[in-house]
């Protein structure tokens, strides 16, 4: 009998946001300390932040910062969007970065953490769900959203009564970590679209 061996799932982190004085990085590394509590999932984190993105697509040129970017996100077998609402939608350094890349995105989960104001960036949310599902990505059902955060973490990341957000995000991770090994090990029998 065969001992089924199995890796950590690789999770890339995005992060949406680049306005100054953003709020997605405290949102972010919070998450990821939720993600990294699991021995079942690597993290990595691809912040717009820090990548230089092209405004024209087919670009001769790519910035190295973009290159690896690509490289993380081509590596993952799983991803989790943490995106702020704005005007009733996602940023657009998130759309350029998605729509930078296609085969990267394919027959992999796409879960979600938003925040904002009153709605906590479901509608961000919403909005992100049918580009993904164009790109061949599926999205799981449940998300963790953040209304009003601003007053919700401490200068440490901290958050205060974190009850509700952390099995938020056991939630979401389970259903992320249920596709991402399905689906890694579908691509390993029949890679996709082939």
């Amino acid at each position: 009998m065969s001992e089924h061996v199995q890796t950590a799932l690789r999770v890339a982190v995005v992060v949406g946001s680049t306005r100054e004085g953003r709020f997605g990085p405290t949102v972010a590394d919070w998450f990821v300390r939720q993600a990294e509590l699991r021995d079942t999932i690597d993290v990595d984190v691809v912040d717009t932040g820090q990548v230089e993105l092209s405004h024209t697509f087919g670009a001769a040129t790519e910035h190295p910062s973009l290159a690896a970017a690509t490289d993380k996100l081509a590596r993952a077998d799983a991803f989790v969007v943490v995106t702020p609402e704005y005007n009733h939608s996602y940023p657009g350094s998130l759309k350029n970065l998605i729509d930078l890349h296609h085969s990267e995105w394919q027959a992999k989960p796409v879960g979600f953490v938003s925040y904002g104001g009153i709605s906590g960036g479901l509608r961000a949310v919403e909005h992100l769900r049918p580009v993904f599902a164009e790109l061949h990505a599926v999205t799981v059902r449940d998300s963790v959203a953040f209304p009003n955060p601003w007053g919700r973490f401490d200068a440490d990341g901290a958050l205060s009564a974190p009850d509700e957000a952390e099995a938020a995000a056991a939630v979401m991770l389970d259903q992320l970590s249920w596709w991402g090994e399905a689906l890694r090990t579908a691509r390993a029998v029949r890679p996709y679209g082939k």
